[in-house]
């Protein structure tokens, strides 16, 4: 039996979440205008573009699968879940995946998409399985660490570019997990509390 992390604390995050992705899309073209990684917006010290375009999709479909990716990783890692951690988490790898796109990838003007954000929460939600002592975390990670050296090696999958009309940014990818393994390593090491009291 499927055994979903169904009290408030541990939905009410990623219920925020898809509020606010499903908000921004219905706001647009002037969300995209406002909100959307601007790389020359940015330069000009608008710097809540750095959080921001992580709400924000190119299409519906690019919005549907973030969406899915919102809903299975609370379903798989929602028992981790308490909104001060989760809002810390997707805030912390939102603006370490644009600040990593800025600094090194300035070949990149333009982006929007929560899939930074979701592989970090991945990797987060991974080692918060090896915290508490389940084998499979690092099955995870090592999944993980295979699709992103894959996406590093031979590009972002071109059905899914078809499908979101724009390039998959592998990079934001990288970052993201690369983020949400630094947010979760200073919780392994220096405490021994249960993330999940």
């Amino acid at each position: 039996m499927l055994n979903l992390p169904l009290k408030t604390p541990q939905f009410s995050g990623p219920l925020v979440l898809l509020i606010l992705i499903v908000l921004a899309h219905a706001l647009s073209p002037v969300s995209y205008e406002l909100l959307a990684y601007h790389r020359d917006g940015i330069s000009e010290y608008q710097w809540w573009r750095l959080l921001s375009a992580h709400l924000l999709h190119t299409n519906l479909n690019h919005l549907l699968l973030n969406s899915a990716g919102v809903v299975l990783l609370w379903a798989v890692f929602g028992e981790y879940y308490r909104p001060f951690y989760y809002a810390g988490i997707t805030t912390g790898c939102a603006l370490v995946t644009s600040v990593g796109l800025y600094l090194l990838v300035p070949e990149l003007q333009w982006y929007v998409g929560l899939s930074g954000v979701l592989h970090g929460l991945f990797a987060w939600g991974a080692l918060s399985d090896i915290r508490t002592g389940r084998r499979t975390g690092w099955l995870l990670l090592l999944g993980l660490a295979v699709k992103i050296g894959y996406e590093a090696a031979f590009g972002g999958d071109q059905s899914v570019s078809r499908l979101i009309e724009a390039r998959v940014a592998t990079e934001a990818h990288l970052l993201g997990a690369i983020s949400g393994l630094l947010f979760c390593l200073p919780v392994l090491f220096f405490s021994k509390k249960s993330i999940t009291t």
